[in-house]
C-alpha cells in the first residue's frame, strides 16, 4: 500500500510524539516547534489543528487495498438490480459491515413505483426480411461473470409497454436541436420508430421528444465513435454487443413518480401515510423503448435508403447514416414492462458526533446497478465501506468526530434517483437546518484519473485536502498530479444524474462529487463487472483507498472545525463567471439582455466574503483564540444557511421541485449543469421579456447571501 502523504510538518510532529498517545494527551503535553502546523487549517484554532493533525495521521494509515478489493468482490458477486433478492442480500452485507465497524445503522424503507425486472423485450427487422436483433451481451470465455444466469436482456426502465412496427427515422443523438432539425426537414415521426445513438443528452429526453412528435417507439444504441480499438474483452472499451441500459423517466421532480415532495413511506403505515398519485395521471413514457449494441443497430442503419444524414450526424458504424429508412424497411419493437410498488432500502450508518451529534456531514452512493455494477455504482460503495471501517476504528482510538458523519447507501437510483430523494424528502427539516455537506460517491472508483465537481463553498476545503493526500505510486499530492498529469485545474460544477440532486437542488445542502476513474465502454452493461475492474480499472486496488483518504479528510475537517471552513469568496467569483457565461449564451442566441445589476451584486458579495474571511481568521489566531464556544455555534448556524439563500419556494420554470436558483440540471438534456438556471431558461427559450423578473429573484438571493455573511462577520467581531 502506498504511503499516505501527511500535511507539511506532520511527519516530524508524529516522530516526536509518544507511541499510542491520544489526542488529549498530546494537547496536555504542549506543542513543540515541530508540532506547529505551518499553515493552520481553515476554521481551526491552533489547538484544535494540532488535535486534527494527530487524528488525520492515524486515519491516513487505515484504508487498505485488500479491504477495498474484498468489499468490491463480495458486493459484485451477483447481479443485484433494485427489487431483486440479490439486492436485499447486498443491503444486508452493508448493514453488517457498518455495524461491525461500530456505526449506528438504520435501514430506511420506502415503497416506490418501479418497473419490475423483466426479460420480455425484443427488437426485429420486420420487412423486407425478418431478422431478430440481439439484445443481450453474449457470454465471453475471458469473462467468468458474463455467464451468470441472472443477467437480463437490454432494457430501459419506465419504457411504455407495447408491440409496434413502423418505418425508421434516424435522429442522431435525439437532442432537442436534432428533433428541431428533423422538423425543419419536414420529417414526420408519427407512427414511426426513431433510432438514436447514445450521447449528447439524458436518454429520457430522446424518448420524450420523440413521443411528443407521435413516434411509435424508440431504439437507442451505443455508437463506437471513430475508433474500435481496445474493445472488450481485449480492452476496456465497448464491443459491438455492449448494451447501455438506463431509465427514460423525465418528470418535473426527481424520485418516486407517485410521491413528489413527499417521502414514499411504506404502505403499511408504520411511519405514517402518504397520498400517492394515480400512475395514469403522471406523464411517464407510454411508447415502447429499448437499447441495442452497435452491431444490432448496424443491421437497421445499413438497410436505410433515404437521404444521407448531415456530416455531424455520422458516427463510427461502417455504413451510410441516413435520415429515413424508406417504406420497404420496417422495424418491430416489443416491450412488456409491468410496474408496481417495490420495497427500496437505504442503509445509513452514523459515526455519532461527540459534541454536535445533530449536525451532519453525509457521504453517500447508491448500491443498485443494472447488472453487477463493479464500476457503476459499486466502486463507490466499496470505498464508502472502507471509509466506514476507517472512521469507526479512528473513533475507537479517541478521535471521534465532533459532528456526526453519515455513510449512506441509496437504493433504486438507476430508475430515477429514487432512494436518496425519498430520504431527503423525509428528513428535509434537519437537512435544511443542521446539515453541513453532502459528498457523492456514485461510481467513484474505477481507475487513476481523479476529477471532481462541487458547490462553491466546498471547493476550497476539497482543494486543501487534495494537497494533503499522496497520489499512489508518486511523490506528488493528488492535487499536483491532477494538475500536472491529469489535465485538471479547478473543480467543476455539479450537474444532474446522481444522488446529489435532491440534496443540492431541492434541500440546498452544499454538495460535491469526487471520483477516480478510467476509460471504459461498459457503462450500464452486463460487462461492468469484477473481471473488467481487475483487468482494466483499479487493477492494484490503490485508488479506492486514495479516494477513501480524500473523502475522509474532507469529512473530518468539516466535522471538527471550530468555524465551518466554507469557501465564502467562491460564491462571488463563481457567480460572476456564470453571469459572463449567460451573456455569451445570449449573444450566441441573439437575445438582448442586461445583467449589469447581477455583476454589481457579486462585487458587494465578494466584499462581504472578504470581511467574513478576515474576521474568521482573526478570531481563530493563536493558542488562546478569542473565539468563544457560543459565538462559534451561532456563527456556524448562520453559515449553514448560506446555501439556503439560493432557495426559492416557487422553484424553477415548470420545475417547482428544483428550488435552488444557483444550479439545476439542464432541463433539455438532463445531465449538464445549468448555472443561474432561472435566467438561462428565459435566454434559451428566447424570452428576454421575462429576464428582468428572474434577475430580480437572483438579486434578492445574493442580497440574502451577503446579509448572512455580514451577520457571521458581526458575530465573530463581537
Amino acid at each position: 500500500m502506498p504511503t499516505a502523504r501527511l500535511p507539511l510538518g506532520l511527519s516530524s510532529f508524529l516522530l516526536a510524539s509518544a507511541a499510542g498517545a491520544t489526542a488529549l494527551m498530546l494537547l496536555a503535553a504542549g506543542p513543540t516547534s515541530a508540532q506547529e502546523p505551518t499553515d493552520p487549517y481553515v476554521g481551526f484554532t491552533a489547538e484544535r489543528a494540532r488535535v486534527q493533525m494527530t487524528c488525520e495521521a492515524r486515519f491516513l494509515d487505515l484504508p487498505s487495498s485488500q479491504t477495498f478489493r474484498e468489499h468490491l468482490r463480495i458486493i459484485t458477486s451477483a447481479p443485484h438490480p433494485a427489487g431483486s433478492e440479490a439486492q436485499v442480500e447486498v443491503g444486508n452485507y452493508l448493514t453488517r459491515v457498518m455495524r461491525a465497524a461500530g456505526l449506528d445503522v438504520v435501514r430506511h424503507t420506502y415503497d416506490v413505483y418501479l418497473p419490475q425486472l423483466t426479460d420480455d423485450v425484443e427488437a426485429w427487422i420486420a420487412t423486407p426480411e425478418r431478422i431478430k436483433l440481439s439484445n443481450r451481451e453474449p457470454a465471453l470465455p475471458d469473462d467468468r461473470f458474463s455467464h451468470h444466469p441472472d443477467l437480463l436482456n437490454g432494457w430501459n426502465a419506465f419504457s411504455g409497454t407495447g408491440d409496434v412496427t413502423g418505418e425508421v427515422v434516424y435522429a442522431n443523438f435525439g437532442r432537442r436541436e436534432d428533433y428541431e432539425a428533423l422538423d425543419s426537414m419536414g420529417i414526420d415521426l408519427a407512427g414511426r420508430i426513431v433510432i438514436a445513438r447514445y450521447g449528447g443528452n439524458f436518454r429520457g429526453y430522446k424518448v420524450k421528444f420523440a413521443e411528443e412528435r407521435g413516434a411509435a417507439g424508440v431504439i437507442m444504441f451505443n455508437d463506437p465513435g471513430f475508433s474500435r480499438e481496445g474493445a472488450y474483452p481485449e480492452g476496456p472499451m465497448m464491443n459491438g454487443e455492449t448494451i447501455q441500459r438506463g431509465s427514460v423517466l423525465t418528470l418535473p421532480w426527481t424520485g418516486d413518480p407517485l410521491t413528489p415532495f413527499e417521502p414514499a413511506l411504506p404502505v403499511s403505515g408504520e411511519r405514517g401515510h402518504v397520498e400517492r398519485l394515480d400512475p395514469d395521471d403522471v406523464a411517464m413514457p407510454t411508447i415502447p423503448v429499448l437499447p441495442l449494441g452497435f452491431l444490432a443497430a448496424e443491421q437497421i442503419l445499413s438497410r436505410m435508403e433515404g437521404t444521407e444524414a448531415p456530416a455531424g450526424w455520422r458516427g463510427g458504424i461502417e455504413t451510410s447514416y441516413r435520415i429515413t429508412g424508406g417504406p420497404e424497411l420496417t422495424v418491430r419493437v416489443r416491450v412488456n414492462q409491468p410496474r408496481a410498488l417495490t420495497r427500496a432500502v437505504n442503509v445509513v450508518g452514523t459515526v455519532v458526533g461527540s459534541e454536535y451529534p445533530d449536525e451532519w456531514i453525509i457521504l453517500g452512493a447508491h448500491y443498485d446497478p443494472w447488472g453487477f455494477g463493479a464500476i457503476d455504482p459499486n466502486g463507490g460503495t466499496a470505498m464508502l465501506l472502507t471509509l466506514a471501517e476507517a472512521l469507526g476504528e479512528l473513533a475507537d482510538t479517541g478521535c471521534r468526530p465532533r459532528r456526526s458523519i453519515l455513510i449512506a447507501h441509496w437504493d433504486a437510483e438507476e430508475a430515477g434517483i429514487i432512494g436518496s430523494t425519498e430520504w431527503v424528502e423525509e428528513f428535509i427539516d434537519p437537512l435544511t437546518v443542521n446539515t453541513v455537506a453532502y459528498i457523492n460517491a456514485d461510481a467513484a472508483v474505477s481507475g487513476p484519473n481523479f476529477g471532481g465537481s462541487s458547490s462553491p463553498s466546498l471547493k476550497g476545503p476539497i482543494l486543501d485536502v487534495l494537497d494533503d493526500v499522496t497520489y499512489p505510486g508518486d511523490d506528488r499530492s493528488v492535487l499536483d498530479w491532477w494538475r500536472e498529469e491529469g489535465g485538471g485545474s479547478e473543480l467543476g460544477n455539479l450537474g444532474g444524474g446522481s444522488d446529489h440532486v435532491a440534496f443540492y437542488t431541492h434541500a440546498g445542502v452544499p454538495s460535491a462529487g469526487l471520483s477516480s476513474g478510467a476509460p471504459s465502454g461498459v457503462y450500464h452493461s452486463n460487462y461492468d463487472n469484477f473481471a473488467w475492474f481487475e483487468r482494466f480499472g483499479d487493477t492494484d486496488f490503490v485508488f479506492g483507498p486514495m479516494l477513501t483518504r480524500i473523502d475522509g479528510l474532507v469529512a473530518l475537517r468539516l466535522a471538527n472545525a471550530d468555524v465551518l471552513p466554507y469557501d465564502a469568496t467562491r460564491y462571488a467569483t463563481d457567480t460572476r463567471v456564470h453571469v459572463e457565461t449567460l451573456l455569451r449564451v445570449a449573444e450566441e442566441r441573439r437575445v438582448e439582455v442586461d445583467l449589469s445589476r447581477l455583476v454589481d451584486a457579486t462585487e458587494a458579495l465578494e466584499a462581504a466574503a472578504e470581511r467574513f474571511t478576515g474576521a474568521r481568521d482573526r478570531s481563530l489566531e493563536g493558542d488562546a483564540a478569542a473565539l468563544a464556544h457560543p459565538v462559534a455555534q451561532r456563527t456556524n448556524r448562520v453559515l449553514r444557511r448560506l446555501e439556503k439563500a439560493w432557495l426559492d419556494d416557487g422553484g424553477l420554470q415548470d420545475r417547482p421541485w428544483s428550488r435552488n436558483l444557483y444550479v439545476s440540471p439542464d432541463p433539455f438534456s438532463g445531465y449538464a449543469s445549468w448555472m443561474l438556471p432561472g435566467v438561462r431558461f428565459e435566454i434559451e427559450t428566447d424570452d428576454p421579456a421575462e429576464v428582468p423578473e428572474w434577475e430580480a429573484k437572483y438579486l434578492r438571493a445574493i442580497e440574502r447571501l451577503t446579509a448572512l455573511l455580514d451577520e457571521a462577520t458581526a458575530l465573530l467581531a463581537g
